[in-house]
């Protein structure tokens, strides 16, 4: 299995979270609600959410169990806010693609660099949401924000196959829902073969979106 360095992860999160659009402003509680949730995300994406628990995470940070308490009701809620945080930064990963494309050949190059390097530089954190996506089914807690995170997450494929498809002459050929259960599971299987150490994921990814992408035009 892969060594998954969970810290280089987080680091590249805030480099994403940098050239991400500006948020809207949130009160002095929800900021620190964010604070924390960035501070959990390590442990959460180390051991996963069947071996974390709020005293688990208060050890392995600066805040203390009854911090966590405070500003957050339990795990889930805890969890819930972890993973709402580090998807609102992932799901503007490609909005500069789609923005800066002048081709269709440019945009899925752009695209394809983005894929592989989220694969590769965040592969602990996209664990954790598949974990918790998994999670969902027996949660009820957690499958409303589950839910949203899906529709913002199908928003943003949409908004690449729709960018390249019209710079191609054309338009997709499969709903958004689609679209995106495609593509995510190009990505799940790929990040899948990546952690247990398969060194062409990767680049079976690339190829897959490469050849797949051209077949969703349809003719204007």
């Amino acid at each position: 299995m892969q060594t998954l360095d969970v810290r280089a992860s987080l680091e590249n999160l805030e480099r994403v979270e940098a050239r991400a659009p500006t948020q809207e402003a949130v009160d002095k509680f929800a900021r620190k609600r964010i604070e924390l949730a960035k501070a959990a995300l390590e442990t959460l994406a180390t051991l996963g959410y069947a071996n974390t628990s709020l005293r688990e995470i208060a050890q392995h940070s600066q805040y203390s169990h009854g911090v966590l308490h405070y500003y957050f009701s339990d795990k889930l809620d805890l969890i819930t806010c972890c993973v709402s945080y580090y998807k609102s930064i992932c799901v503007t990963r490609y909005d500069d693609v789609v923005v800066e494309a002048s081709s269709a050949d440019a945009l899925l190059d752009a695209f394809c660099d983005r894929l592989v390097e989220t694969l590769e530089r965040e592969a602990p954190l996209h664990r954790l949401w598949y974990d918790l996506r998994a999670q969902s089914l027996f949660e009820d807690a957690f499958h409303e924000d589950i839910s949203i995170i899906d529709r913002k997450l199908e928003d943003m494929v949409w908004r690449v196959c729709n960018t390249y498809c019209g710079l191609a002459g054309g338009h997709p050929t499969l709903s958004r829902a689609s679209l995106y259960a495609v593509f995510d599971g190009l990505f799940q299987r790929a990040l899948s073969g990546y952690i247990h150490g398969d060194t062409g994921a990767s680049g079976q990814l690339v190829k897959e979106v490469r050849d797949l992408l051209p077949k969703l035009v349809s003719a204007a």
